[in-house]
């Protein structure tokens, strides 16, 4: 996605924005007349400020003839319908409107604001109950008074045996979860009468307002779910599990009503599996995490290539991958890392059952070089073979039948209905034929009954040739490329994506190795496309998502790595995405509180092992140290930041390649090729610390890292820093980071060479100072 580091203001400016009607491909630009005119008849409307409790409908002022007046957007369509509907919030709430009046006779449209408070159906109550705290936070809450107990014994009743075939999946789920969470293995799913300490889960069509992730919850002596559709069933259990995970206990929630729903519907992340492979169980984890944040969109990006320069300035010898397996081209396939067709269909089928659609992108026509390097013969002379040749026919016949293969059948590889087809970043100078190339492949996809989602690149790429609009979303990721009001104003749908707010390129030096999490939620929104902010509530604006670009191929960054990066904008932006900004946001509650909610039962990819006792010791000798009593141990292993000591003793003989700890994630090894020393690997990447030990002398080791190196300590002195290693190369100025980070492995090898090497063995939950690992040494 990401070919050179485009310096750019972020600042974002308001505006009124002149757009088209939904149901238009284009409508003409207002003259300063029609803005005139546009402005004087709005400046005569009257709307209300309030509507009073049991208001049916929002009545719509009449306006000069010639004109019509609609109701064209809402931030609170369960409140507030499209159709001027108004359905009772339970305590009194804000909707932010958009009207549109248009000029019958030339066809032209205004666009306006206005905000309105509607009434609730509960008043305030001293003493009730406070909002409990869940990620994103419930958009609406009347409290009640007292708490809901879990018992050993609770169930999950599906209340209508009708509704049983479709609740099933959610569930099961469910049931799983929370005997991961609680530990009570006597939980059980039944469709009797509900008593004290259930959890209830039910479909009712009369909440269809609240949309299909909606839901409500009453919380008393039971828990019951209440929704018009599976997915907003399956996201109230999400709230309840993260309301169970912050009571200590996993026990007890706190009574009261809540109607909760999205402010945006597409909430995700897209993922660049093309230059950095993940495993399928990564992104099965990811489905699960990301539900648990109610994240409905993972976007995968399942082929890309690295930058030529890096690579001796070869496109024969640069990074290329296509991630799944091709039976029409086998030669497509990756060969060190790819998904089986039936492996990349089920996981679509597990992120339905979890509310979650994976949005697959075959990126073309440039970030191709995979296709070129399986057919040299439709690689662009002109500007290099990371570009399709888009004026070759054979071109056109070879990803004809690329897209093909996964999207026709009755069962396709590609499950979802929208495909994404990239279209983004060719030459300037190919604006007609790129044009044309993405007309025909919005066509292509569509003929196969998906819809289409693309890189916005249409103001980069003007031209007179018509580009498709109906059923087309695009990702506006950089206002050169594809400016907002523009591509509204022809039609197109947007997914806010930008750049300057959202990239993540681990360790390139551009634009954000972590997120600004604490600026984004103060300061973002979907509605805000790089400078362009869109009146809150536009229906074109359908969400937006974050991006993860693994820009730099070989730069020693893992999985492990990337979630680093990815857990905290996750939390943060699933909150800007569900509920966006409200008079109750606040950045130090946030993150205070955001800490007691980690990645969903059963799943902890940061390894992330939380302080208890102020020593934040937490093992002795495979042991669980005091305040650590409830761990599982023994650990597996413990990310960032950790300590861990331990006394090594080589045995006088060989001791190459032998195994200190490891898992199937890492391992920490010794090496006596050139002298004795420490190193470790992980997915493919091995480091060796040049201290080297002598053969049947005893040494106190320290190893302590983080997000961004590894530290090695011998009798109480550092040795070596491995942290801010550059790769430079012969052909250009330009450096990559070669990243020398481990999440630790903790397990013991069962290998009779290693027995005996290592004893005394501490792990600490934090990085040791100076004066603790010299102290430690000495004992």
């Amino acid at each position: 996605m990401i070919y050179f580091m485009l310096k750019r203001s972020a600042a974002i400016a308001a505006c009124l924005a002149f757009m088209t009607t939904a149901g238009r491909a284009q409508e003409e630009k207002l003259t300063s007349a029609d803005s005139v005119a546009f402005k004087s008849i709005v400046s005569g409307l009257s709307f209300p400020d309030k509507l009073a409790q049991g208001t049916p409908q929002l009545s719509l002022p009449k306006v000069a003839q010639g004109y019509e007046l609609s109701l064209y957007g809402s931030s609170r369509k369960p409140v507030i319908g499209l159709d001027g509907k108004v359905y009772q919030p339970l305590t009194e709430c804000e909707v932010q409107l958009v009207f549109k009046l248009k000029n019958k006779g030339n066809n032209r449209s205004y666009e306006f604001p206005h905000t309105v408070k509607v009434a609730g159906r509960y008043p305030a109550e001293p003493g009730a109950n406070q909002q409990p705290f869940v990620i994103p936070s419930l958009r609406e809450w009347k409290g009640g008074t007292g708490l809901f107990k879990l018992l050993s014994t609770s169930r999950i009743v599906v209340v209508k045996p009708r509704d049983w075939a479709l609740l099933a999946p959610a569930a099961r789920i469910l049931l799983s979860d929370l005997k991961k969470l609680t530990g009570h293995a006597a939980l059980s799913i039944t469709t009797a009468k509900a008593k004290p300490g259930d959890i209830i889960l039910d479909l009712n069509p009369q909440l269809k307002n609240l949309g299909e992730e909606g839901y409500t919850l009453d919380i008393d002596q039971t828990i019951r779910i209440s929704a018009a559709y599976y997915k907003g069933a399956f996201w109230a259990t999400r709230t309840i599990l993260q309301l169970l995970e912050q009571d200590p206990a996993h026990r007890t929630i706190v009574k009261g009503k809540a109607h909760d729903y999205p402010k945006y519907e597409v909430r995700g992340l897209v993922l660049d599996v093309g230059r950095k492979f993940f495993t399928l169980d990564f992104l099965k984890h990811y489905v699960k995490m990301m539900a648990y944040y109610k994240m409905g969109d993972f976007h995968i990006h399942l082929n890309d290539n690295g930058f030529k320069q890096f690579f001796g300035g070869d496109w024969d010898k640069t990074y290329s991958a296509f991630r799944l397996e091709s039976s029409t081209f086998p030669q497509l396939t990756a060969k060190d890392g790819h998904y089986t067709k039936a492996e990349f269909r089920e996981l679509q089928k597990t992120a339905q059952l979890y509310g979650m659609r994976i949005i697959p992108e075959i990126d073309v026509p440039a970030h191709s070089l995979a296709f070129t390097k399986a057919f040299p013969e439709i690689g662009s002379k002109a500007y290099g073979m990371d570009h399709l040749d888009i004026n070759n026919p054979k071109t056109y016949e070879i990803i004809d039948q690329v897209f093909k293969e996964y999207i026709e059948g009755k069962d396709p590889v590609f499950v979802d209905p929208e495909v994404h087809i990239g279209t983004d970043e060719y030459a300037k100078k190919e604006a007609e034929s790129f044009r044309a190339f993405t007309d025909h492949y919005i066509r292509f996809v569509q003929g196969f009954g998906k819809k289409v989602r693309l890189w916005g690149a249409l103001t980069h790429a003007q031209g007179n040739t018509k580009v498709s609009v109906e059923g087309v979303t695009m990702n506006a990721w950089y206002n050169g490329y594809a400016e907002p009001k523009e591509m509204v104003r022809l039609g197109y749908d947007q997914i806010s994506t930008p750049d300057g707010w959202l990239y993540i390129v681990p360790a390139a030096g551009y634009y954000y190795d972590f997120l600004n999490i604490k600026h984004l939620y103060q300061s973002w929104e979907p509605n805000q496309i790089g400078k362009e902010v869109f009146l809150m509530g536009h229906p074109k604006i359908r969400g937006g998502m974050f991006a993860v670009w693994n820009d730099h191929v070989g730069n020693g960054i893992t999985m492990k790595d990337v979630h680093q990066r990815v857990f905290p904008a996750m939390q943060v932006l699933a909150e800007k995405m569900w509920t966006g900004k409200t008079d109750q946001s606040d950045w130090a509650s946030f993150a205070g509180n955001s800490a007691n909610i980690a990645e969903g039962p059963g799943l902890n990819m940061r390894a992330l092992v939380r302080s208890s006792g102020a020593d934040s010791l937490v093992l002795v000798n495979g042991k669980p140290a005091k305040g650590f009593e409830t761990l599982s141990l023994p650990l597996k292993e413990i990310g960032y930041p950790y300590s861990v000591s331990f006394t090594l003793k080589p045995n006088p003989g060989n001791n190459n390649g032998v195994t200190l700890f490891e898992t199937e994630n890492a391992r920490v090894f010794m090496d006596q090729k050139d002298g004795l020393k420490i190193g470790f690997s992980r997915e493919n990447y091995t480091d060796l610390f040049d201290f080297v030990f002598t053969p049947g002398s005893s040494y106190k080791i320290v190893l302590t890292g983080n997000e961004k190196g590894t530290w090695l300590y011998v009798d109480g002195k550092l040795v070596q820093k491995m942290e801010g290693k550059k790769i430079s190369f012969e052909n250009t100025d330009g450096k990559i980071s070669r990243m020398q980070t481990l999440v630790f492995p903790l397990s013991r090898p069962l290998d009779p060479k290693s027995k005996g090497l290592v004893s005394d063995v501490k792990v600490y939950n934090k990085r040791l100072n100076e004066s603790m690992i010299t102290d430690s040494s000495q004992k």
